[in-house]
């Protein structure tokens, strides 16, 4: 069975394997796409993930490249050209978070989070603003604390403020091939990573900060991507979208 024929769509969701780019990749599938699910390190996650999607009738490829690495990135886009026979949605899920005053953070947190947060967006974006055909969706992921401008969130904030200005740019550059790139700024959002470490009086006084009075779910901000990348979603272009129950 040639598996290209029966794939209409193909979308690269970065750093997938859990968390809410596991609830893209999983939102996208069930909406008809052939989805590649990213992941850095364990493949565990990811090869579980892409079975469930098979299970459940999709078509799911699990592949290992560290973002921030510009040939494993390159490499990436290749072998789901060589899977899927091309690749139409992009979705740059891959960050991280480490928060620390500007006076105490040191020099290896900013590496990191300039590696991952801001060069792992780049290079997924200039690769896909290369390979991506014609009609394509790239929706950067942002952070709702870019408004907030909260202590100790410094380096991260600057990090996605930056894929803020990418976003716009490479809209306009991407003149002539109706390809859209947008970006999601979600909010505090109930996943694992979100949680873990946090007292539930903290967990609560979150809850709290939306008008809606809830966390964000990894389903929410999926329902979102899924938006831009339909073709409802065709007229939205160099946008940021606030994701997060009316916080900012």
């Amino acid at each position: 069975m040639n598996i290209t024929k029966e794939i209409k769509q193909v979308a690269i969701v970065t750093g997938s394997s859990r968390g809410i780019g596991a609830a893209v990749a999983e939102r996208l599938a069930n909406d008809g796409f052939a989805v590649v699910i990213n992941y850095a390190g364990s493949a565990t996650e990811a090869e579980e993930l892409a079975a469930k999607i098979e299970k459940n009738g999709g078509h799911a490829l699990p592949l290992q490249a560290d973002v921030s690495d510009p040939s494993a990135v390159a490499a990436m886009f290749a072998k789901t050209e060589e899977v899927f026979g091309g690749v139409d949605v992009l979705v740059n899920n891959a960050g991280i978070m480490a928060l620390s005053s500007i006076a105490e953070t040191d020099d290896a947190s900013v590496d990191r989070q300039i590696d991952i947060n801001f060069k792992g967006s780049f290079n997924t974006m200039r690769e896909a603003a290369r390979r991506l055909r014609q009609g394509g969706r790239i929706v950067n992921f942002s952070s709702s604390v870019v408004g907030m401008l909260q202590p100790t969130y410094g380096v991260y904030a600057g990090t996605k403020a930056a894929i803020e200005a990418l976003t716009s740019i490479l809209a306009k550059e991407l003149r002539g091939r109706n390809i859209t790139v947008n970006a999601i700024a979600p909010g505090p959002t109930a996943t694992a990573l979100f949680l873990n470490g946090k007292p539930q009086e903290v967990i609560d006084r979150l809850s709290k900060l939306a008008p809606l009075e809830r966390l964000g779910q990894p389903a929410d901000i999926a329902a979102a991507v899924a938006f831009l990348v339909d073709p409802d979603g065709a007229w939205i272009n160099g946008q940021v979208l606030r994701a997060n129950g009316g916080i900012i």
